[in-house]
């Protein structure tokens, strides 16, 4: 066993943790408050390869493990978690989706645009009745030969509006139930699709969430991702690799939130002294320091085991299901240390606490989490 960084992983954190203290810090309050994400700050992720960092270099991608992956979306996560979420959403379910899934047009075509940040992708599995149940499919997609019809709606799809590539997970054969589902390709500005009112969220603000409408859409045959009926195994198994990016989002909500609190402990006073020698405050932090190390160890276990072609849904999902249970603690905490103040905006800790409950919700809320957990310990 070895728990040390790389020089390289070093290097990858360190040039991540830079870009997010110079480039996302400034004007992150005001980018919440005003609901947006400049694309300049998308293709400066882009081109630092935080849009494809696990794709294949012959695809335009960086190349680098999940390891990496989870340090830069951490080092995000701390300042903007509107900007991480937009790099685990294209990296995890749309980037792996394709190269892990797609055929080599549909990498050619797709895949070398959206891993270099010249285009976005979004990931389109949850509507009004299908979120917890992704097996409820409403939205269908009738086969008509050398084309497929799609109808129906999406929601709370990140990327939603400013995505150039679409995964949409439809119902073809609602009697085949889960193996009558398919997973289809759709480009922005296909007619009949159509981009809703975005979302005036709790948290992640800047990040674009929006519904989506799909009437009679016609997209062609070979924009299908794989057999006729791999759908929802499709969605399960990104959805597997889309947790590790979520709980690595919630580590570094964390740990963001913990870095802030220290801070503030060492320069306020109360009765004399620092607030952080006063035990009541020492034990708080003593107690997020050690939940944090607990979650970063489930984090990059479950990052580990993807790295070494182990199976790694249960790992996962504990990572996703603890690192979001402490970052919603942790952020709270947080807020509390910093008093009056982290009630206001200026300390960043309550946009920390805002962002973190996402993080228990979505890519599978934390009962999901605790199903596929349970499953696999009873499975053996």
């Amino acid at each position: 066993m070895d728990f040390s960084l790389t020089e390289e992983h070093i290097m990858i954190r360190d040039a991540a943790r830079d870009f997010a203290q110079t480039e996302l810090l400034p004007g992150v309050i005001q980018r919440d408050n005003a609901q947006t994400f400049p694309d300049e700050l998308v293709r400066k992720m882009g081109d630092l390869g935080f849009m494809g960092i696990m794709v294949d270099p012959k695809y335009g991608g960086s190349g680098m493990d999940t390891i990496s992956y989870v340090l830069i979306m951490e080092e995000l996560s701390k300042i903007d978690a509107s900007a991480s979420v937009m790099v685990s959403v294209n990296n995890s379910l749309v980037c792996y989706g394709l190269e892990a899934y797609g055929t080599e047009e549909q990498k050619q075509k797709y895949l070398t645009k959206l891993a270099t940040g010249e285009q976005i992708g979004a990931f389109c599995l949850s509507e009004p009745e299908a979120g917890s149940d992704a097996t409820s499919q409403k939205t269908t997609a009738i086969d008509k030969g050398d084309h497929y019809v799609i109808n129906g709606t999406k929601n709370w799809i990140t990327n939603g509006g400013r995505s150039d590539v679409y995964l949409v997970i439809a119902q073809t054969d609602r009697e085949k139930g889960h193996k009558g589902i398919n997973a289809f390709i759709v480009e922005k500005g296909m007619p009949g699709f159509d981009v809703g009112p975005k979302e005036d969220k709790l948290g992640i603000r800047g990040s674009d969430t929006h519904t989506l409408q799909f009437n009679d859409v016609k997209v062609p045959k070979e924009n299908r991702i794989g057999e006729d009926g791999f759908g929802f195994k499709f969605a399960m198994k990104t959805l597997s690799g889309g947790r590790i990016g979520i709980a690595s989002q919630a580590l570094g909500i964390a740990s963001g939130a913990y870095e802030l609190a220290l801070k503030y402990s060492k320069e306020r006073k109360a009765f004399g002294t620092e607030i952080c020698n006063h035990q009541a405050i020492a034990f708080k932090l003593a107690d997020m320091y050690t939940e944090i190390e607990a979650a970063r160890m489930l984090v990059m276990k479950a990052a580990w085991d993807k790295d070494q072609g182990n199976n790694y849904d249960m790992a996962s999902a504990m990572a996703k299901l603890y690192a979001s249970k402490v970052a919603m603690e942790q952020t709270v905490e947080a807020v509390q240390i910093h008093g009056g103040n982290g009630f206001v905006k200026e300390y960043h800790v309550e946009r920390l606490m805002r962002d973190a409950k996402i993080t228990q919700i979505y890519e599978g809320t934390s009962e999901i989490q605790k199903i596929v957990i349970s499953r696999g310990v009873i499975k053996g």
